[in-house]
């Protein structure tokens, strides 16, 4: 099963002084190497500060745009890991190891990997299965 591994922190790479950023992306470079020989690395990026950040809405066909992050809050979303585990206790004890955990959380997701799901997005699996699901949601 997919996890999503969404790591938060009140300060990124981009706010820590040279010497404490050069030790984290270290941290993260001994994490990545781990977890590619266990199997469990799918991808993963560092994102940069919020202040980078737009966001978008879109209501009643009108596009409004704001510069920065959505919501004001202390911590902010520094990046993500895609991994791959066999149940959520696992997918816990890999973030468990994330170097962003130590300073900030991990919000650890299941993907959604359902029938319909996939037949959205156009994978494997998808197609025939969603239309089944489909067809049984309507006889109810």
């Amino acid at each position: 099963m997919k996890y999503l591994c969404l790591i938060c922190a009140e300060k990124v790479m981009e706010q820590m002084t040279e010497a404490d950023a050069e030790r984290h992306f270290e941290e993260y470079r001994t994490f990545i190497e781990d977890i590619r020989a266990s199997g469990h690395y799918l991808g993963c990026n560092r994102l940069l500060p919020p202040d980078s950040a737009t966001t978008i809405r879109v209501r009643q066909g009108k596009v409004a745009i704001t510069d920065g992050p959505w919501v004001e809050t202390k911590e902010q979303l520094g990046g993500y890991f895609l991994i791959e585990a066999r149940d959520l206790d696992e997918a816990i004890k890999v973030a468990a190891r994330i170097p962003g955990a130590w300073i900030g959380c991990v919000e650890v997701r299941p993907v959604a990997e359902d029938a319909r799901t996939l037949e959205v997005l156009g994978l494997p699996g998808g197609s025939a299965a969603a239309r089944a699901g489909i067809a049984a949601e309507k006889r109810r």
